[in-house]
This record gives C-alpha cells, structure tokens and sequence, in this order.
C-alpha cells in the first residue's frame, strides 16, 4: 500500500495519476503503517514506512536533514536522464550537487536531480521536482510540440513503480494492457470532404489542383512520392471535369472503403452543419474551416458504416467553446444514428483548457481532440485514455498520429521511410507501455492527390502484427472505464505470498483485465534494479 501526502488541493490530480498508475493507494492517514509514502513537500517527522519517496522542486527541509544542499532551482525547462530515458520537466526543479549519484540526472549538467538517503535505517529517496505539479501540466496545458515524441507522464509512472520495485516491496498492478493483446489500436477517420462535387472553384478546389499538379511533380522529385503516384494525380485534376459533369466517378467519394482496408471497426467523425466555420477564441474563424456539406447529406452512407460495425462520432464545430451549441450537434448525430452516446474531436482540433467542461455539459461521452496538428506523439504525455481534471465522467482519448501532420510540407513533411521510423518509434512505446494508439487517417487520404492508402495499409497491418486489439474510440474509452471500475481489496503478505485482488464492474464482451505483481526478483531486468538502489545508504 502506497501512502500518499498531499494538499487537498492537490487530490484531483493524486487520484488521477493513480487511475493511470492503477495499484494500492490511499492518502495518508497517521493511524495505518504504509510500505510506501509518497509525499510532495516537507515530511512530518513522524512518518515511517519501508520506502519513502519526497518529492519537490524546492529546497526542503529533507535536504538540510540529510545533509544534502538544493541549487540550481529553475522554474521550468529541464530534461532528465533516467537510464536512457528522457524525462521533460515543465515545472520546479532542483538539482543536488553534492551528491554522485546517478540515478536521475540534469541531461545539461549532469547534476543529480534524485539521490538516496537512509533516513531511520530505513530508504528515502528525494526527487527533485513536484510530481503532482508535472501531472497537472501535462493533462491541462500539455506538452510543446519538441517534445511530442516523449510520452512524459507515463515515464513518471516508469521511475516511481521502478523506485519502489527496487526497494523490495512487491507491488500489484493492473497494466494499461487487455488480457491477450499487447496494446490498443484505434483507426479513427474525421470526415471533412466526403465528395469533390460538393467544391466548386472554392480553396479546396485550387489547393487540390495544384498539389495533384505542380505539387506532386516536386514532390517526385524530392522523392516524397512515387511516378506512378504522380501520373495517378495528374490524371485526377484531367478527370476533374467529367467528374463535375457526371461522366467519372468522384474519387473523394471512397471513405466508406476504409472497413474493407483496415478488416476491423473503426470511428468516423461527421462535421454537424455545412458553410459555417464556428468560432474561434477570438470570433468567427476562418473562411477555410466552413464544410462543404453536411452529415445528414450523407445519412445513407452514415447508416451504411454503422451497418458494418463502425462508430460514428461528432467533428465538433462549436462544442469545444459553447456547450448548448454543442448539445445541438451532439443531437445532430444522435438523430441520423439513434445512438445516444456520442464521442467527439473537434474539426482542426479547436481547443483550450474549459473545452473538456463544455463538452461534458454538452452531453459528450468522450472526447478524442487532444494531439497535434503539425506533429505527432503524446500531447498530454500518456498512451491512456484519461479523465480530465475539471469534469466528472467524460474521459480523453489522446490523439497520437494524423496523416496531415506527416505528410504535409508545411508540417513534418516526411517521406514514407521517416514516417514509417516516426511511427515505429509510437508503436515500440505502446508495446512497452500499454495503453492505445489513436489515428487520424482522414477521409480523402486513400484518393487522389495525397494516396496515402499504401502506408496506411502498411500501418494497420504492423499494428497487427505487434499485438495490437483494434477498437473503436468508444470501444477503448469502455475498456479504460472499466479498469477504472476496478478495486482493489485487501492486501496482505503472509510468508512472502501476496494475498487479495481486486473487483470489477462486470456483464460487457470487452477483453478481461491482468493484474501484474512486481517485485525485484521478477523484474525483467536484474541489473536495473541493482543500478538503482547501487548508491551506498551510508554514503549520506
């Protein structure tokens, strides 16, 4: 059992972080003897327990009583080394000079921001920035684009569990991981040009023409596409007037293909109204952001996808600023579908740090809006679906890869090895971790000009390969919730045999839950644990 000191200010982000790092916890009570005590300040003195760990990115009284001075105390902008790990830290820290340890150190200086103490013959570690604070920024504000490919709050969860396996105690969990699988996969699709027949010589028009002309010669010349691809694009722009006639087919026409590729469900998310760019923080926003058409224009092929098992969701306009005009979207979809429970992401993925209220007052059941648009990774910093901290129930399904953020010039602009690499390295993380990895493969990305079908393919299938189970958005959030369900009952250690459990809600056809038990004979990697606990306790 891990006892946590906290400020009650604090506790919405304390229960947060253990719904993601799912073990025994409780916070500290005087009357109870802990394994573990996690504390984010200044300890009382007469806290004891097999493992201390103190947190905070200030000096502390801990550091005068161990005898250890703070410095270089900065506000924000740090990374940390952990065993080839690279951990940002967006808040307060400190460094300890005077200590050799190696633990956890300044990537810059290479000053130890951890170190080892014995403090009543018993170990403590000291930690040198605030836990709980970096939790909060990553699950409200997020992380700059630079350190997109860092899932931070889920090496945080890393190094604790690390911290208190080495020490000897045995810890039960249950991992972000379906029983059978290695991760999840969510294929989701926003919708935004489902026919080329409803542009006339708009800007989506003239953008399509000179990328599938111009644009795809330089591309092939930078090797970003193929020749073969580039004569497909140009005979698209030739075929464009027939099409507008009714003579070809329209190629943009073709998102309802998307089951037949992936051999799995999938989430689409319908934009609510046609010809109205919503608001921005500032007013009306832009021109460009207005849809050609509507969902109920295309009701026959909505219904057609939730035939074949797909999700559909909502493509917010105004949900994310304004909860009653997010009620009336929401109830747009509901009303093509008969579905009550809705999802949403945000068309090009307006947002701010009030959205995750509004929309749970609008009625959302969940929301897959958080990633980027000129990058790819871990905005909030996790592979879990979470909950925000402002709301009761409406959970956050990260969006971790989109297409445009790829393969467009002016974002990461990436030729199909870079992006193979980039997403790899997405893929690695989930293996490692758990937890899910969201797409974005927007509706035209099969169709001339962008044909990014092949690496998709490519995609789906190593996802496969890698052990993924492939959900829809909602399928993945009632996973999470389910977990979240989960309790822990009584734990106790009789001749080094851990007794209990834990219970869960149960009566739905979602994969079952593991629990995993940790201790440091079991840990994949001996030496790891002999590298973190290496420090001599005397040495302090």
């Amino acid at each position: 059992m891990i006892g946590v000191l906290a400020e009650s200010s604090e506790y919405a982000v304390v229960r947060e972080f253990f719904e993601l790092f799912k073990t025994q916890w409780e916070f500290y009570r005087d009357d109870r003897q802990y394994e573990v005590v996690l504390s984010t300040g200044d300890v009382p003195i007469n806290v004891s327990a097999k493992l201390l760990l103190v947190y905070g990115g200030r000096p502390l009284s801990f550091d005068i009583q161990s005898e250890t001075g703070a410095s270089d105390q900065r506000d924000s902008g740090r990374i940390l080394n952990y065993r080839k790990l690279r951990i940002p830290i967006y808040g307060d820290s400190v460094t300890f000079p005077g200590t050799n340890s190696d633990l956890l150190v300044d990537e810059n200086s290479g000053e130890a921001v951890a170190y080892l103490h014995a403090r009543d013959g018993k170990p403590a570690v000291r930690i040198g920035y605030d836990l709980l604070r970096e939790v909060a920024i990553l699950l409200t504000a997020g992380q700059p684009p630079e350190n997109a490919d860092i899932p931070s709050l889920d090496l945080h969860v890393v190094l604790l569990r690390d911290l208190i396996i080495a020490s000897g105690v045995t810890l039960m969990e249950i991992p972000p991981v379906p029983e059978g699988y290695r991760f999840i996969a969510c294929l989701t699709h926003d919708v935004d040009h489902p026919s080329i027949r409803k542009h006339r010589l708009d800007h989506t028009i003239l953008g399509f023409l000179y990328r599938a002309t111009l644009g795809s010669l330089l591309k092939a010349v930078r090797r970003r596409v193929t020749i073969r691809q580039m004569w497909a694009n140009w005979g698209a722009a030739l075929k464009l007037p027939f099409v507008y006639l009714g003579l070809a087919e329209d190629f943009w026409e073709r998102f309802d293909c998307y089951p037949a590729l992936e051999r799995v469900r999938s989430s689409f998310f319908f934009i609510p109204v046609k010809g109205y760019p919503g608001r921005s923080g500032a007013g009306l926003a832009p021109n460009l952001r207005a849809s050609g058409y509507s969902a109920a224009e295309i009701a026959g092929q909505i219904q057609t996808l939730k035939l074949a098992g797909c999700e559909i969701g909502l493509h917010g306009i105004d949900a994310w600023l304004d909860s009653s005009k997010g009620s009336e979207e929401l109830e747009e979809i509901r009303r093509i579908t008969g579905t009550r429970g809705i999802g949403v992401r945000m068309h090009w993925l307006y947002f701010n740090e009030q959205s995750p209220v509004t929309l749970e007052r609008a009625g959302a059941d969940y929301d897959s809006t958080i990633g980027y648009n000129q990058t790819i990774g871990y905005r909030a910093g996790t592979t879990q679906v979470y909950k925000p901290l402002e709301v009761i129930r409406l959970l956050e399904l990260p969006l971790h890869i989109m297409d445009t953020a790829l393969f467009y010039p002016t974002h990461l602009d990436l030729s199909p090895k870079e992006a193979r690499k980039r997403v790899g390295n997405i893929i690695d993380n989930a293996v490692q971790l758990g937890g899910c990895v969201t797409i974005n493969w927007h509706d035209r990305s099969i169709a001339p000009e962008r044909g990014w079908g092949g690496f998709y393919v490519e995609l789906v299938e190593e996802l496969r390969a890698r052990g993924a189970w492939f959900a829809t958005g909602a399928e993945a959030v009632a996973w999470f919730r389910k977990r979240r369900s989960a309790a822990f009952e009584e734990i106790s250690c009789e001749s080094h045999v851990l007794n209990g459990g834990f219970t869960e809600d149960a009566g739905n056809s979602l994969p079952e839950l593991q629990v995993r038990f940790h201790n440091a004979t079991n840990m994949r990697d001996q030496s790891r644990v002999d590298a973190i606990w290496q420090t001599s306790l005397s040495a302090h």
